[in-house]
């Protein structure tokens, strides 16, 4: 209750820990791209910036979440001087992709105390090699990234792919198409 969360990539998952987080009494803060068509109360936030001021977001978070895809345009995304931003009491929360977050420069800023705490569940490299630090870290929580394991994921999985199938052959618009420019 009374956190600042902010959520990078406000999408389907961004949305629910928004959501959930909002359920908590914390105050949710999200970006996006652009703000054409997105208000703040569509997306489950307290609040809603452009990704372009990310930067002077970063000071007000004691939670920052990543759900973003990686793309050409959030490669590194949180760098060095970004993570140098946050409050050294903020935890972050990456559920994106690894290579979003500079890991060396994030490992460093968690060993130095100017990053109370990281959950991964993603890493630069997977599975996360056995002689990362992150695994001896005590303010780190490593999760598998293991959501595609599920029973339910390959019914839902097989039920696009039926749908999709029966839109082709009938000439309909297919479900879940990825945006060759947006790259997701």
């Amino acid at each position: 209750a009374g956190k600042v969360v902010g959520v990078v990539g406000v999408g389907r998952i961004g949305r629910e820990v928004a959501r959930l987080a909002r359920c908590l009494d914390a105050h949710v803060v999200g970006t996006v791209r652009s703000l054409d068509a997105h208000t703040a109360e569509d997306l489950n936030l307290d609040r809603l910036v452009p990704m372009a001021e990310l930067d002077s977001l970063l000071g007000e978070l004691d939670f920052l979440v990543l759900s973003c895809p990686h793309t050409p345009e959030t490669d590194g995304l949180i760098s060095a001087e970004r993570l140098a931003k946050l409050r050294p009491s903020a935890v972050l929360i990456n559920l994106a992709r690894g290579a979003v977050v500079d890991e060396p420069a994030m490992i460093a800023a968690l060993q130095s105390g100017k990053l109370a705490g990281a959950a991964l569940d993603v890493a630069a490299k997977e599975p996360l090699p056995a002689d990362s630090p992150l695994w001896d870290m005590p303010n780190v929580l490593i999760s598998p990234h293991s959501a595609s394991t599920t029973t339910s994921e390959n019914g839902k999985i097989t039920e696009l792919f039926c749908d999709n199938l029966r839109r082709y052959l009938e000439g309909q618009p297919l479900r879940n198409i990825l945006n060759y420019a947006l790259q997701y």
